[in-house]
């Protein structure tokens, strides 16, 4: 039995909404998990983060096993106390950011060693230790098996070694997890862009059967259509009575295409990313609030919106605080962005619920084009 009830409440098509319940609180899906990489959601408050209406946020295993160090957050109280943040934490497994950050990574059956990018110390990450600082030193209450992502565009024969030592690396977390009441473990899928891999990938996980499944290995490269067209079968090779993760997607639009595939959670750090460089998502696509056309723009990003940094300043005002470098800039966009990708997940939670969702896809593809 899964550790966190999966209730879903209503389907159109393949795009589903739902609950995971948790011993925090309860995630409704669709949901996206604003990323904490180090403890904090860029440049917000976590009660600026709540008041956009996320259940759950997403941990850094690797930033946080580096600096503070995982230790000292469990001497502290664990993540969410150290964070203060009260709701559900998912952790990634750290996998991904020894691949892509470290100087030195070296990958055996046994773990993975790498070198810290911050200052060269070396460490080792196995399944066994990627459980323990998720689930034992942190707190997480969705941890994440270790993984090997490989690269896109990748050759099958690397991406298959990738995906069956991800596999086995799975089997020894779910061992290492065990059985416990208030937290759970995913598995992630692997396989790059090739089928018959994710089949393989998919059949290999479920014989070990987790909690929840996640979608790995995209979001690296091979583009919009290209993702979709994976995501055309590879969430219906995962249980349809757990919930399914895209891992580091995506845009708006990538969102909305990958529910109406049948994806239930996902976690990008785009929307803090565009508010640190000026840019505000909207229901028109985004906009950038450098450009001199916003100067003199007394309406707000969102006049809708019940948060205040989309609805209570000007875009003049906000475009004059990207031009003066002022952190007040970064830090409205941000928490519009967040709140902007909120909305639209309460939106398709809603449009699903009422058997409209092919038209909110039809209406929101139109309303990008021409933004």
């Amino acid at each position: 039995m899964a550790a966190f009830p999966f209730e879903i409440a209503a389907t159109d098509g393949a795009a589903r909404t739902g609950v995971l319940k948790t011993a925090r609180g309860d995630i409704r899906t669709p949901a996206f998990m604003p990323v904490g990489t180090a403890a904090t959601v860029k440049a917000l408050t976590v009660d600026q983060v709540a008041s956009t209406g996320a259940d759950i946020i997403l941990g850094n295993t690797y930033h946080l096993m580096l600096r503070p160090g995982a230790e000292r957050v469990s001497r502290l109280g664990g993540l969410h106390r150290f964070m203060r943040w009260e709701k559900p934490i998912l952790t990634d497994s750290g996998g991904f950011q020894v691949m892509s950050l470290s100087n030195i990574a070296k990958v055996t059956e046994e773990a993975v060693t790498f070198a810290s990018h911050i200052d060269g110390s070396r460490h080792v990450l196995s399944p066994e230790r990627s459980v323990e600082i998720q689930a034992d030193l942190l707190g997480s209450d969705i941890v994440m098996q270790l993984d090997e992502c490989v690269a896109w565009p990748a050759e099958e024969a690397r991406a298959a070694e990738a995906l069956r030592l991800s596999a086995r690396w799975g089997a020894r977390c779910k061992a290492a997890f065990g059985e416990r009441e208030h937290q759970a473990l995913f598995g992630i899928q692997q396989g790059s862009t090739i089928e018959a891999l994710r089949r393989e990938s998919a059949e290999r996980l479920v014989e070990i059967g987790f909690d929840g499944y996640a979608i790995g290995g995209l979001a690296v490269g091979e583009g919009h259509e290209a993702m979709c067209e994976v995501l055309d079968y590879a969430p219906g090779l995962l249980p349809a009575d757990r919930p399914r993760y895209l891992m580091g997607v995506g845009k708006p639009i990538d969102l909305v295409e990958a529910v109406a595939r049948g994806v239930d959670m996902f976690d990008c750090v785009l929307p803090t990313r565009s508010g640190r460089h000026g840019q505000a998502w909207t229901w028109n696509g985004p906009i950038n609030l450098k450009s001199a056309r916003f100067a003199e723009d007394d309406t707000p990003l969102d006049e809708t919106s019940s948060c205040p940094a989309s609805r209570d300043y000007s875009k003049a005002y906000l475009h004059h605080l990207v031009k003066a470098e002022e952190i007040l800039g970064q830090v409205l966009l941000s928490w519009h962005n967040i709140a902007h990708f909120q909305a639209l997940t309460a939106a398709m939670r809603e449009a699903i619920a009422e058997g409209r969702f092919e038209a909110f896809r039809r209406d929101f593809r139109s309303a990008q084009r021409t933004g």
